[in-house]
């Protein structure tokens, strides 16, 4: 049986639009990455002085921070299980097709945080797939079943560790800091070469994809695509009207449960609990709530029409995740403009939303002539074959 990716007719409009308000998120939240050296800064919250630096940074936190990973991660796992679902639906082998788009996505992974940054997650998300796809069978109720038991069982573990050994409620302040490393990156990218650069992002990479990192995607990552997985089965997007109360319920829930955990080191103490249940409880709960919402509101014609030019930013996701790396490295790196270090959280915030809104008129102009994004279209002919290179629209990834 012959396999293609969804045309653009067939494109749900709701997870193109939670795509692109996703790239401004995690370009917010990526922006400290680009211009701090965030691998060895433990406590981002010690580094700012200024008053309005802490304010926004602590909003950012609350608001952004940790809840939008979590949400590409489920719609991740929702967009492979469309791939499973029609696959099973026309005959076609979906396991021909799955392993070849991990494959190349790892790699595009690797060469992106290898020669352009150090806080790519596209390999993770391929490392995770793996696993994805070999659950993807399963029913839907049993996929988010193993999802919750698996995140349960790592928070279940992780919070025992913190109590037995004494830090729960200790403070933040009790970070270590590695002056030296701290500065070895200032050096690197704020007054270095491309070289100096280069062999500084190999030190960070590291840290960034060290042993215990891809261990732990399995317990957190990981849960996430199950969770999405199970959604998409359940076609609960695409049915959103028929179960209007069951996102209802997500929104109430993910948004006040989320915010109220993603306050907790700021409206109480800033301790190594707080910190955890705001990044590892309250980060997951608000992109749910997130989710919840976007999918609302978008059961409404007029806002469908209003968020369109978002929507097709969602369709290139893949090409302007590392179209932001190569724009905000050029900006900050020595080689480039050299702003490493020097910029405020406010300005980082102003660049971020001017780098998405030049992103979405891309996207507009684009695809006033083309059918899918470039990376998009490499990934869809390395996975499909040349056939399907001529196909209208892209892959609800």
């Amino acid at each position: 049986m012959d396999f293609r990716p969804v045309g653009t007719n067939e494109r749900v409009a709701t997870l193109d639009i939670l795509r692109g308000v996703s790239l401004l998120g995690i370009l917010l939240v990526n922006m400290f990455g680009f211009y701090l050296p965030m691998p060895h800064i433990a406590d981002l919250s010690s580094w700012f002085n200024e008053v309005q630096d802490i304010v926004l940074q602590q909003l950012l936190d609350i608001y952004v921070q940790s809840s939008f990973y979590p949400l590409f991660s489920m719609l991740f796992g929702y967009g492979l299980a469309m791939q499973y679902v029609k696959a099973k639906g026309t005959g076609a082998d979906f396991y021909r097709f799955a392993p070849k788009r991990l494959i190349l996505l790892f790699c595009i992974g690797m060469f992106h945080a290898i020669v352009i940054w150090w806080g790519d997650i596209l390999a993770t998300y391929a490392f995770c797939g793996v696993f994805l796809i070999a659950l993807i069978r399963m029913k839907a109720k049993w996929l988010l079943l193993v999802a919750i038991i698996v995140n349960a069982l790592y928070h279940w573990f992780n919070l025992n560790y913190y109590a037995a050994a004494g830090f729960f409620n200790a403070s933040t302040d009790s970070f270590s800091v590695d002056i030296e490393a701290i500065q070895s990156a200032l050096t690197a990218y704020g007054i270095g070469n491309w070289t100096d650069a280069f062999m500084q992002r190999l030190d960070d990479l590291s840290i960034q994809m060290s042993v215990m990192m891809w261990i732990s995607s399995l317990f957190t990552i990981l849960p996430y695509m199950l969770f999405g997985a199970a959604l998409a089965k359940w076609r609960l997007i695409e049915r959103a009207k028929e179960k209007i109360v069951v996102w209802i319920i997500l929104a109430v829930a993910g948004i006040g449960g989320g915010l109220y955990m993603k306050s907790l080191p700021i409206a109480g103490e800033q301790t190594f609990g707080n910190e955890y249940l705001q990044v590892y409880i309250g980060g997951p709960l608000l992109a749910i709530g997130y989710m919840a919402v976007i999918t609302l509101l978008t059961q409404l014609p007029f806002i469908v029409k209003l968020l369109s030019p978002i929507a097709k930013a969602g369709r290139m996701s893949l090409t302007l995740y590392l179209m932001q790396s190569v724009i905000c490295t050029v900006l900050f790196y020595n080689w480039g403009f050299g702003l490493y270090g020097k910029v405020d959280v406010q300005m980082g915030i102003y660049l971020a939303v001017g780098i998405f809104i030049i992103q979405v008129l891309f996207a507009e102009l684009y695809f006033s002539k083309y059918k899918q994004g470039p990376i998009e279209a490499l990934l869809k002919r390395f996975t499909y074959g040349k056939s399907a290179e001529c196909k209208a629209g892209t892959k609800n990834m």
